[in-house]
């Protein structure tokens, strides 16, 4: 599980991210795409054409983390359109989303299976 402090700023990635890149090649989209400082602290979030992949990076102060959860079933819900730039988030609706929940309307997009 992920924890984000209330005071992280959290950017989302407009569009879709080729999911192969690796810690360079998202810091540097990051930096160019973006338009922010990679190793500033903040998270950004990054999902692949197929919504159902994901992908956020994070700078600790020592050196790059990154994060990936790919779904079982269901779609990560991400802003309408392909443009680039990025959509600052909260950490609370990062959460929903990493659940698959619709951030924007919280509703579940798949319900989990829960054990009786």
């Amino acid at each position: 599980m992920l924890t984000v402090g209330a005071g992280v700023k959290v950017y989302l990635a407009l569009g879709h991210t080729d999911m192969r890149k690796g810690i360079h090649g998202l810091s540097g989209l990051a930096e160019t795409v973006l338009q922010h400082n990679a190793c500033s602290g903040s998270l950004f979030v990054f999902r692949g054409r197929s919504a159902d992949k994901l992908k956020i990076l994070w700078w600790d102060g020592q050196g790059f983390c990154l994060y990936y959860k790919c779904l079982e079933r269901g779609k990560f819900t991400w802003p309408n359109g392909d443009t680039e730039g990025c959509l600052g988030v909260t950490s609370a609706q990062l959460s929903m989303l990493l659940e698959g929940i619709d951030w924007r309307s919280p509703s579940w997009s798949n319900a989990p299976l829960r054990a009786c």
